[in-house]
C-alpha cells in the first residue's frame, strides 16, 4: 500500500519537474525506507528563509552542475524559473559565465564553485556572503550547496546519471 502512494508521488514529481524519476522508482522497489529518507533530504534542500531565491538557486545550480549535467540540472533550472529567476541569469550560469551576472549573483556563483571544487581562496567570498546575507543566510547557502549534490550523486551511484548536455536545457 505504501509503495502505491510512493509511486503516485513519483508520478507527480515527474510531471512537476518534467523529467524521468526512474532512479526513485528503482530505490522504491528495493527499499521504501530509503526512498522516504531521500524525500526528507528533498524537503531539507527546499528550505530557504534568509537567502533571496535568486542567489539560492544560482548556488544550487552550480552545485548540481558540478555533479552531473542532465536531468538534475533541468530540475534545478525548472525550480529556479518557478521561483522567478530570470532566464538570462540561468543562461549565464549554464554557460559558466559568472562575470555576466550581477555582482550579488556572480559572488554566489563563485562561492558555490569554490565550495564544490574545494578550490580557490574562499574566505573573501565567505565574508561577502556573511556580510550580504547574515550568518543564517551563510548557513542556508552552505546547506543548499551540499544538499543539491545528493540526488545527482545517488543517481550516478545507481547508474542513472545522464550525460552532460547544457545546450539542451529548457529555460522556459
Amino acid at each position: 500500500m505504501i509503495g502505491y502512494f510512493v509511486n503516485r508521488q513519483i508520478d507527480k514529481a515527474e510531471k512537476a519537474f518534467g523529467v524521468s524519476m526512474d532512479y526513485l522508482r528503482h530505490i522504491a522497489r528495493v527499499s521504501l525506507a530509503d526512498v522516504l529518507r531521500l524525500r526528507k533530504i528533498g524537503t531539507l534542500l527546499a528550505h530557504r528563509s534568509a537567502l533571496p531565491p535568486v542567489a539560492f538557486h544560482v548556488a544550487r545550480l552550480v552545485s548540481v552542475m558540478a555533479e552531473e549535467c542532465g536531468e538534475c540540472v533541468q530540475i534545478e533550472v525548472n525550480l529556479a524559473r518557478q521561483a522567478g529567476v530570470r532566464a538570462e541569469h540561468l543562461q549565464s550560469v549554464l554557460a559558466m559565465r559568472p562575470s555576466d551576472l550581477p555582482e550579488e549573483l556572480g559572488d554566489a556563483y563563485l562561492f558555490a564553485e569554490c565550495i564544490v571544487h574545494n578550490s580557490g581562496d574562499v574566505e573573501p567570498l565567505r565574508s561577502k556572503m556573511r556580510h550580504r546575507y547574515g550568518e543564517k543566510g551563510l548557513v542556508e547557502l552552505a546547506m543548499a550547496i551540499a544538499l543539491a549534490r545528493t540526488f545527482p550523486t545517488v543517481k550516478r551511484g545507481l547508474g542513472y546519471a545522464s550525460t552532460c548536455d547544457l545546450k539542451g536545457m529548457k529555460l522556459a
